[in-house]
């Protein structure tokens, strides 16, 4: 068989895998456009030198070498993508000026979608969601890029030790000793199972109710009534943070260039596992235009964390609209 008719065999076998890859390249990156850059030279790669592949390992398994290799040279000269909580500074004053920093490049939230968790893919379902939280993100962000890719191969891929080392050209008992140091540190920040809340039941479902309507109605009274005591608002690009309903509400009503009822609306989605919204505010000709992306954290006894993103093209990702009507369906998926 010709090395041409060999690369032709490649796409129908190596497709199957693109969204669970593009899974690990965000989990490696913290950032959706650049995790689908990184999927995109994988494969591209990987296609150069498909007539070179022995089978030695599966396919998928192949993929993934050449995926994390890929992440890691490109993650070589750049710095961590944080959220404004990861900065190190205490929570901020609500009614002081917003201040950005538009050359950080921050953590990006990423659609369910796009990573296949959907019911007809059990085997990205069972990697995808708890590994996926914003809150264990932004944690991946404080490790160094190979301790990084240690603890995703070890503990999300469940890659025995030898096989690590052998990517990463060290030694098994250095793979070890990378995976003890990364899980102390990602112990610190990633999200417990009791501490966040899937929202499936009708209890859950009637608090983001109440959190949509609150910003429909313009009603930051009843949004507060929502968040727990330590509740924490952020939004890069600027750089403050803001902690407990008071704060949060002092924030917004300060800050937020709605008048009254009907200015906002909002859409719901699904994003790193978690409820979030797509937030569109109404302009001087009356058209409900995309505003901000919200990924909310549920606990048992409220809002606990909403991370609010100002990246518009985070829309056309998650596959939102570029303009509200009246006939835009707005029900919880």
């Amino acid at each position: 068989m010709t090395d041409g008719a060999v690369r032709d065999e490649f796409t129908p076998q190596a497709e199957q895998y693109r969204r669970e890859l593009l899974a690990h390249c965000y989990r490696m990156s913290g950032s959706v456009h650049e995790a689908e850059d990184l999927v995109q030279e994988t494969y591209l790669k990987a296609w150069r030198a498909y007539d070179k592949f022995e089978g030695r390992s599966s396919l998928r398994t192949w993929l993934y070498r050449i995926a994390t290799t890929t992440c890691l040279t490109a993650l070589e000269n750049k710095g961590r993508r944080p959220l404004p909580t990861g900065l190190g500074a205490p929570s901020s004053d609500p009614s002081a000026d917003l201040v950005t920093r538009e050359e950080v490049p921050w953590l990006e939230p990423i659609p369910d979608e796009m990573l296949g968790t959907a019911a007809d893919d059990p085997a990205v379902v069972a990697t995808s969601r708890d590994s996926l939280r914003l809150a264990l993100i932004a944690a991946l962000q404080f490790l160094p890029p190979k301790q990084r890719a240690v603890l995703i191969l070890r503990e999300v891929l469940a890659w025995p030790a030898a096989d690590v080392a052998a990517l990463l050209d060290t030694s098994t008992a250095a793979v070890n000793s990378a995976l003890q140091r990364a899980r102390a540190q990602i112990a610190q920040a990633a999200p417990s199972e009791d501490a966040v809340l899937e929202p499936v039941g009708p209890e859950q479902r009637a608090v983001l109710d109440r959190y949509m309507a609150a910003f429909e109605n313009y009603d930051f009274g009843s949004l507060t009534e929502l968040l727990t005591q330590d509740a924490v608002w952020e939004m890069p690009p600027f750089v403050g943070w803001y902690q407990g309903p008071a704060a949060i509400r002092t924030l917004i009503e300060t800050n937020c260039p709605a008048q009254g009822p009907g200015d906002m609306r909002m859409v719901p989605t699904v994003s790193n596992g978690q409820p979030a919204f797509g937030l569109y505010m109404r302009d001087e000709n009356g058209v409900h235009r995309p505003f901000q992306m919200h990924v909310v954290s549920l606990g048992p006894s409220g809002v606990g964390h909403v991370t609010v993103f100002f990246d518009l093209t985070l829309f056309e990702k998650f596959g939102l609209p570029a303009v509200l009507d009246a006939s835009t369906a707005l029900s919880l998926p």
